[in-house]
Parts: structure tokens; sequence; C-alpha cells
């Protein structure tokens, strides 16, 4: 029997939301802001991280532990490696609980990634 409580997560209103960056439409980045996009874009570029960035994303609860989404057809090893580098891109957060690693897709950050890829008020 587990003692461990599930907590609901936070909705976050878009408003409260800085993107990282501005809509690509909006104006050109900064040095910066690019380094941090091309991060994430880099993160998102390698199939088996967009595989595993979905099933964290889509997973019931929000949150997935690393033993349910290693399916993705290469070894633990490298599952955790690239989990990592979705957690440097500030991708996913994670938490160990007991032995095993859970993750989370904030909703905060797809907000704001979203928005990344909108277009500006009025720019249509």
């Amino acid at each position: 029997m587990s003692n461990i409580e599930v907590l609901p997560l936070l909705e976050t209103a878009s408003d409260d939301v800085a993107p990282c960056c501005p809509p690509l439409t909006e104006r050109p980045f900064t040095a910066e802001e690019a380094e941090t996009a091309a991060r994430m874009f880099k993160a998102l570029g390698d199939p088996v991280r967009l595989r595993l960035f979905s099933a964290v994303a889509s997973h019931e609860g929000g949150e997935a532990c690393v033993c349910d989404i290693s399916d993705v057809g290469v070894s633990q090893p490298t599952v955790s490696h690239h989990l990592k580098k979705l957690k440097e891109a500030g991708l996913l957060t994670s938490e160990r609980r007991g032995t095993w690693v859970y993750y989370r897709v904030e909703p905060s950050v797809l907000a704001a990634r979203g928005k990344l890829l909108t277009s500006a008020p009025g720019a249509a």
C-alpha cells in the first residue's frame, strides 16, 4: 500500500505566462531569446525525445512515472539521457518518489512555448 498523496495541478491563466521569446512574427529574436528557443527546438527535434515529451504531456494526471513511458524502442539508460535533455531545455520537471522518478510538463511551459509559435496580435 502506498502512502503517496497525489496533489492536483494548478491551472495557470494564459495571461500570467511569460513566454521565453516573442512570437516568431512579432520581431527578430535577440541572441539570448534565440539560444533559449533553439535549446527547446533541439530537444524536441529528436524523435525519441518528442515521443517521451508527448507521453508525459498526454499522460493521465499530467505526470508520468518513468516506468510508464520508457517503452520507446531504446534502452533505459538512453531514455534517462533523453529525459535529462528535455529537463535541461526547460520542457520537463521531475520528482523522485521512492525508487521512481515522475516527470511533468508544467502547464505554464506548454502555454509559454505555444505562444512562441503563434502570430502576434493583428499580424494576420
